[in-house]
């Protein structure tokens, strides 16, 4: 099975491919669109479940039915009243839909990734086409490929400057953009302060993107070692027994990935959340606490 499930590149498992029989449509678009789906139907879901229900049901009204309803109330809960909350203030309710719908949906994709469903197509096709095909529909991690990560970080960085100008106004903007330097630092601070605008949503998109790549790429390279172990000395004991460390290695690692796939998503909400509270109108007061929420 080892030419079946390893490749000679580490990354054969995670570069975007297209969908058999539709050039323009890639592996990767149907992952988004399938994520898509399933943070709708799931958000859905325990939106019903987590809603109070008749008078008729007592106290019972109140709680919230089901393991998974229960999970995504609290964390939204603890997003809400302890990340979302003290960088925005009373703009909370306002884009509390926005930053949640980010963030459940980026966890979507990078859960879904962790999930074989390409390598399991491709075994499938591989067995059943003599090994002449890969035939993959959907899978690997959408999070993973950077045009994702840029349209995820465009949206952000319109929903920022959208915001920016119905907060501050344009004169507002423009003060945020010198910083309230004198006009001889003009000069420098202009081009600064603008890149700065472009470099905030890239750095979103690039984190997410490279995060994402190195799990993936550190999880192939361990389940190639057997396959190299055996192509080198042709050994079953030495193979079974690298093998063996590979595995162990490859289960510890997955559950590192599986910690960095609600870390990543968070990391992204709350930037965006920052970069928000950066180009709201406020006083120093609120400004302050911001810039400590974001030190702690």
């Amino acid at each position: 099975m080892f030419p079946i499930l390893a490749s000679n590149n580490p990354i054969h498992h995670i570069l975007d491919k297209p969908v058999p029989g539709a050039e323009s449509f890639t592996i990767h678009m149907a992952s988004l669109c399938i994520a898509a789906m399933v943070t709708l139907l799931i958000l859905r879901y325990s939106a019903k479940r987590i809603a109070v229900g008749n008078q008729d049901q007592g106290t019972d009204r109140y709680l919230t039915k089901g393991r998974i309803p229960q999970v995504i109330e609290v964390i939204t809960i603890y997003l809400r009243d302890n990340v979302i909350s003290p960088v925005l203030g009373k703009d909370t309710n306002r884009f509390l839909p926005y930053l949640l719908s980010v963030f459940y949906f980026i966890l979507t994709c990078n859960l879904l990734g962790m999930i074989p469903f390409a390598d399991i197509q491709t075994v499938i096709s591989r067995l059943t086409t003599d090994g002449e095909m890969d035939i993959v529909f959907f899978g690997g991690t959408a999070t993973s490929n950077i045009n994702v990560t840029i349209g995820l970080a465009l949206v952000s960085f319109f929903v920022i400057q959208v915001h920016a100008f119905k907060s501050l106004g344009i004169g507002g903007w423009a003060h945020h953009l010198t910083g309230g330097a004198p006009l001889y630092l003009l000069p420098i601070m202009l081009p600064i302060e603008f890149m700065g605008m472009f470099i905030k949503p890239a750095a979103l998109a690039i984190r997410l993107f490279a995060n994402m790549v190195g799990g993936h790429t550190m999880l192939a390279v361990l389940t190639m070692f057997g396959m190299m172990a055996f192509e080198a000395t042709s050994s079953w004991v030495l193979t079974g027994s690298v093998g063996l460390v590979a595995t162990v290695a490859a289960v510890a690692i997955s559950f590192l990935e599986l910690f960095v796939a609600f870390l990543q998503a968070f990391i992204f909400m709350f930037l965006t959340t920052v970069f928000i509270g950066q180009m709201s109108h406020h006083g120093d007061e609120h400004e302050d606490h911001a810039l400590e929420a974001v030190s702690h």
